[in-house]
């Protein structure tokens, strides 16, 4: 019987560390996380646009500069 006790208290300890921990987040920032694996990549954050019809702020990767590429150390 304490077990289960125990086991429903650390489960709403959980819920209640989850829940404080979010507590300032709205839908629209937790799209916005979702969505930034795919911002530094153009190509596939047009896929992703495409498929789930959410708009990415996608940024174009940095251009390498004359004679800092392919540098062996």
């Amino acid at each position: 019987m304490t077990e289960v006790v125990l086991n429903l208290l650390g489960m709403a300890f959980l819920w209640f560390a989850i829940e404080y921990c979010l507590r300032h987040q709205t839908t629209k920032s937790l799209d916005d996380a979702s969505l930034i694996p795919f911002a530094d990549d153009p190509e596939v954050a047009r896929r992703v646009e495409a498929a789930t019809g959410k708009t990415i702020n996608a940024v174009a990767p940095e251009e390498v500069k004359p004679g800092w590429g392919n540098t062996d150390f």
